[in-house]
């Protein structure tokens, strides 16, 4: 009989901000595993079982857009039992910092990581590069990178102009391109947007055998709260710990955007741009047979006044 790991952790993180947040996270993590500073960054290790989450999050996102302020891992140990390993950055910081490779380091020569069955690196936008880079420290790991960047070495990135004040970190030395870094990985899933142009040339940096690449067409640049948004994140991290995570089964997963607002608003858009209004009012049709009218009805109207019909009639299932 499989072992109950699964921990309901009390955590009282909601409501706090700065540093009464990470003191209350010290208090948790101390209670269940440890914590440790790293000078403007933080470890927080929960020992649950033999599956390793390794995360790594920015904590003003945390404590701004999680209702409970809780770090994206202890879904995971309450309802999976699995072992957490939280990297916190107080601020934008792309983890490129010494006391972070040193921090790696002591866990590489404890051999930390070998007493884990499956260990599985995760991350979104520059918590999604620290996840591709620090993954060398686990060779035999998996990764679950949501449309990361390869570097911000302007000599490699100069494309990419969005993050021009992280552009003064060094990005040329240890655990420092992430395309290299997957090299021990036995799989590593990159997720973004090939219509988001910067994204698609960082994805396409990612070119070793061992990565899967998981289109997500028209979810645009917050990935990561599209993909919760359809209520797939779980399963994509779930399957990827697993190593049953696939570009057909992603596939399978992403036609949940075929009822998912957002997307289809964006898709409206992108046609509307394109003076596709028969597509338009195609979108508009499909959008209110699948209940969201509140937008998409006046849309519509709008395209049908102007002569354009879709191509089969509306039955409006119901009202947003």
């Amino acid at each position: 009989m499989t072992k109950d790991t699964r921990i309901d952790i009390d955590s009282d993180l909601a409501g706090l901000a700065g540093d009464a947040w990470f003191a209350q996270l010290e208090e948790v993590s101390e209670d269940l595993g440890y914590f440790e500073r790293l000078e403007k960054h933080a470890a927080a290790f929960i020992d649950a079982g033999t599956k390793l989450l390794v995360t790594f999050e920015n904590a003003d996102t945390i404590q701004t857009q999680d209702p409970d302020a809780e770090p994206f891992g202890f879904h995971f140990v309450r309802q999976e039992g699995w072992s957490h390993l939280g990297i916190y950055s107080q601020s934008p910081s792309w983890y490129r910092e010494e006391r972070v490779y040193r921090y790696f380091d002591r866990l590489i020569d404890d051999g930390f990581f070998e007493d884990f069955d499956d260990v599985l690196f995760y991350g979104a936008d520059s918590g999604a590069y620290a996840a591709t880079a620090y993954s060398v420290a686990a060779p035999g790991c998996r990764v679950l990178a949501l449309r990361p960047q390869a570097t911000l070495d302007p000599r490699i990135a100069g494309f990419d102009h969005r993050y021009r004040d992280q552009r003064i970190k060094d990005f040329s030395s240890r655990y420092g391109y992430g395309p290299d870094m997957i090299d021990a990985t036995e799989r590593a899933y990159i997720a973004f947007d090939p219509h988001q142009l910067m994204d698609a040339v960082h994805a396409a940096l990612y070119t070793k055998p061992n990565m899967t690449a998981l289109r997500c067409h028209g979810l645009g640049p917050r990935l990561s709260r599209a993909l919760e948004g359809l209520e797939i994140l779980d399963v994509m991290v779930h399957d990827a710990m697993n190593g049953s995570l696939t570009a057909p089964s992603f596939g399978k997963l992403l036609r949940a955007r075929r009822t998912y607002a957002p997307y289809l608003r964006n898709l409206f858009n992108q046609t509307m741009k394109r003076d596709r209004m028969d597509l338009a009012v195609n979108v508009c049709a499909h959008a209110m047979r699948v209940g969201h009218t509140r937008f998409f009805a006046e849309q519509f109207d709008a395209l049908t006044a102007q002569g354009y019909h879709p191509y089969r009639p509306v039955k409006v299932k119901a009202a947003e």
